[in-house]
């Protein structure tokens, strides 16, 4: 057999590196090195490309040191694949480098690094060695073209139609590619119609031209043009391939068509295309979003032969939207099994399902998996975690990943937004705005009313203001979801003339819009009227609640009784327990003990009903059912939850909680401000006295902090989540007597708006009286 020379080796290394079967050329010239035979140029080349194909540096590196010492390193051919395997490895600096020693680089060598920045998303790089191969008198060819249109989709529609005229200018020939390049350009940038006139000019066409004008029409969400384009192809006789049914069957499941995608379906089957991964995918995904059931998408699943990364990410994706959380992690275990590897999509996916059933031994699972992998940080994954834990009350690991990830967006900060307001955590909300700004991130209108929210329920009116300001300057201010989040932050925090004023603003008022305008109490009962009279819409629960709410405290208990009968909704315990306030409020003891029993048969385990009966029947002079129903509350494990208030001072939210405040220091001036308050009152000749254990409620303590430290023309903004006490109340009524102040207090219950020795809630009965 006669010897084999270098081309003939080269030619096998090269026929397997241009079938992608990478391992199989190093191998081939392992075996081609170590018979003696010395490589060429041609034969570096196709060895260092499957090396850049298998992004193996090592080998590479080996390689290139076998270059320099044959003396190929100046070649272009060489120099060119080399560029690529380090630009594709990773390293950007060392491609340069390489590029610059070239002696004489040609078009390949200059398009082969264009390609790598465009491929490393240096896009304005591109540019400039692009730039600067025209200045060196190197021609551009269509390959040049083809990556820099590439380039043209992140640098703007302006700069590709500059290439675009370059390529006219530069007579470069239209070839299949780059006509399918100009086309997928155009459809990126909604110009179909250039894309059309692209397709059509010139008389050669194919069907993978055609099939990416059907895809820029799907992108578009053009579907009567899609299909139009999709039958027309079929007429001129281009049969369409994979591709082109799998970008039909994505627009059906972008505009929810399952009777075009089961006539799609149908064709896939006749032109023998029902083995195709691509197509069994969007089969998938078009089931999965199209039909009520996951059947039929489970069902094309399983017929596949060969599923890969994609079929296992779409079912499961599909089965979480379906309602089908727990499947998924059985689908993961299996996915692994057949050695299909998931990507970050299909982690992601999986703790999707995670964060629905608050299952934290997946999320922590999941998430060493990650951290083995060295995707942790990947902001895809990274949200998806944030999100999980969060939604499993983990919002330390919440924020620690949040912390550890490469890169943060608005989705991370709004599911931490979301998740801290649904815990409680509202001061945490507030702290995410520095971070945000920290990281270069501008609230938008989808976490803008989280920050709001957090606002309202800290009582933080001088920082909902600023957030109101924010909303107006950057554009936001017509947001219905920012509105009705202004709305209910100016009611909870008193300011009930700003909270109507945006409430006017709304051109339409949604339902939550309506139920964030029922702390207006006067006018709540035409709002409610007018929600069905007016505005055709029908009233929730949580209406029906503030209506209640309403009614119960102006006293008219039987007509906010003869709405929980009559309503067609089915009671709920908050309904019951905003009654049972109000009747502990209007001393109305009979109505009380039927709203607690009818609230604790729908909620045994709350602890507010207990509470608040026991307060009814101490307030009602039976100490002894009152001990009995805490006795009771005790035997069965709940707790009483602590008494926590908030004030405002020149933007920072303050907390108390009984006897507990932020230094030793100030807990005695406030000790001793409210000793000197209750002597002054004294001397104004009040029969109040003061309940010596009340002195250290949280809310007296929070709006004495208030006192001391606003501004002396700035309002005290207090918040209480609990109902504010009768001691409480008529010390703040009188203290506003004293001093030229007003000072809201909003408590479990309702905003209680007092100035000049009177409240908004006109309570009856007062233990002091002013001469």
């Amino acid at each position: 057999m006669p010897q084999r020379t270098v081309f003939a080796w080269t030619v096998m290394i090269s026929g397997f590196t241009k079938s992608q079967e990478f391992a199989s050329a190093l191998s081939l010239f392992e075996e081609m090195m170590a018979l003696g035979i010395h490589p060429n140029e041609f034969t570096f080349s196709s060895v260092i490309r499957s090396c850049a194909g298998l992004r193996d540096l090592n080998y590479g590196g080996r390689v290139h040191g076998s270059v320099l010492k044959t003396g190929f390193e100046g070649n272009s051919v060489v120099g060119s694949s080399l560029t690529d395997l380090y630009s594709k490895c990773g390293k950007l600096k060392e491609a340069r480098e390489l590029f610059s020693s070239l002696q004489n680089a040609d078009t390949i060598s200059w398009t082969m690094m264009i390609s790598s920045l465009v491929g490393a998303r240096k896009w304005s790089e591109a540019l400039w060695f692009y730039s600067e191969m025209i200045k060196a008198g190197v021609p551009p060819n269509e390959v040049t073209f083809v990556k820099l249109l590439g380039a043209s989709s992140f640098l703007g529609l302006e700069f590709g139609k500059t290439i675009h005229s370059n390529i006219i200018v530069r007579g470069i020939q239209l070839n299949m590619v780059l006509k399918t390049s100009l086309v997928d350009f155009y459809s990126r940038f909604s110009k179909m119609e250039d894309a059309v006139r692209v397709l059509n000019s010139t008389g050669e066409q194919d069907v993978f031209l055609w099939t990416s004008v059907v895809s820029g029409f799907v992108r578009n969400l053009r579907a009567k043009e899609a299909v139009g384009t999709f039958l027309e192809m079929r007429s001129l006789g281009l049969q369409p391939n994979n591709f082109t049914y799998s970008a039909i069957l994505s627009l059906c499941s972008s505009v929810r068509s399952l009777d075009l995608g089961k006539q799609i379906h149908s064709q896939t089957i006749k032109v023998g295309f029902e083995d195709s991964t691509d197509v069994g995918n969007a089969l998938v995904d078009m089931y999965m979003k199209c039909s009520a059931s996951e059947v039929e998408a489970s069902r094309v699943f399983g017929a596949m032969i060969s599923p890969n990364v994609v079929s296992w990410t779409t079912l499961i994706l599909g089965l979480v939207d379906h309602g089908f959380e727990q499947d998924c992690f059985g689908l993961l275990m299996e996915m692994v099994k057949r050695e299909v590897e998931p990507n970050v999509v299909t982690l992601s996916g999986v703790l999707q399902a995670c964060s629905k059933l608050k299952y934290v031994r997946r999320v922590l699972e999941i998430h060493g998996y990650l951290l083995r992998r060295h995707v942790d940080g990947e902001m895809i994954v990274g949200n998806s975690l944030v999100n999980a834990y969060a939604s499993s009350s983990k919002v330390d690991y919440a924020w620690n990943v949040t912390r550890s990830m490469d890169r943060r967006d608005n989705i991370t900060y709004t599911s931490l937004v979301t998740r801290f307001n649904e815990l409680g955590k509202h001061e945490m909300v507030l702290s995410v705005i520095n971070h945000m700004y920290g990281d270069g991130i501008r609230m938008d209108q989808l976490n803008l009313p989280g920050f709001i929210s957090a606002s309202a329920n800290l009582g933080a009116h001088e920082t909902g203001k600023h957030l109101h300001c924010y909303s107006m300057k950057s554009g936001f201010s017509g947001a219905v979801s920012v509105l009705n989040s202004l709305v209910d932050m100016y009611s909870k925090c008193g300011s009930l003339e700003d909270a109507k004023k945006v409430f006017e603003e709304i051109a339409t008022p949604d339902v939550v819009s309506w139920n964030g305008n029922g702390r207006l109490t006067e006018m709540g009962l035409e709002y409610f009227q007018s929600m069905k009279t007016i505005h055709n819409m029908e009233p929730q629960i949580e209406h029906y609640v503030h209506l209640v709410g309403i009614l119960g405290r102006a006293g008219r208990l039987e007509e906010a009784t003869g709405v929980v009968e009559t309503m067609h909704l089915k009671p709920n315990a908050m309904i019951f327990k905003t009654l049972l306030r109000a009747c502990r409020y209007h001393g109305n003891l009979s109505l009380g003990e039927e709203m607690a029993n009818k609230g604790l048969a729908l909620t045994p385990s709350d602890p507010a009903f207990y509470i608040l009966l026991a307060d009814l029947y101490d307030e009602s002079g039976k100490p002894e059912l009152a001990q009995k129903t805490r006795n009771l509350m005790s035997e069965k494990g709940l707790c009483k939850k602590l008494s926590k208030s908030t004030v405002e001072v020149q933007g920072k939210v303050h907390s108390f909680v009984g006897e507990d405040v932020t230094t030793v220091e100030k807990t005695n001036r406030i000790y001793a401000e409210i000793e000197s308050i209750k002597e002054e009152i004294k001397r104004f000749g009040s029969s109040y006295r003061g309940n010596e254990n009340a002195s250290f409620h949280s809310a007296k303590q929070a709006v004495v902090y208030g006192f001391i430290y606003a501004s002396p023309e700035a309002p005290v903004h207090v918040v209480k989540n609990k109902i504010l006490c009768k001691d409480c109340h008529d010390f703040v009524s009188i203290l506003t007597r004293l001093v030229d102040k007003k000072i809201t207090v909003r408590d479990g219950n309702q905003v209680h708006i007092f100035k000049n020795g009177e409240c908004s809630c006109k309570r009856e009965e007062t233990s002091f009286v002013i001469s």
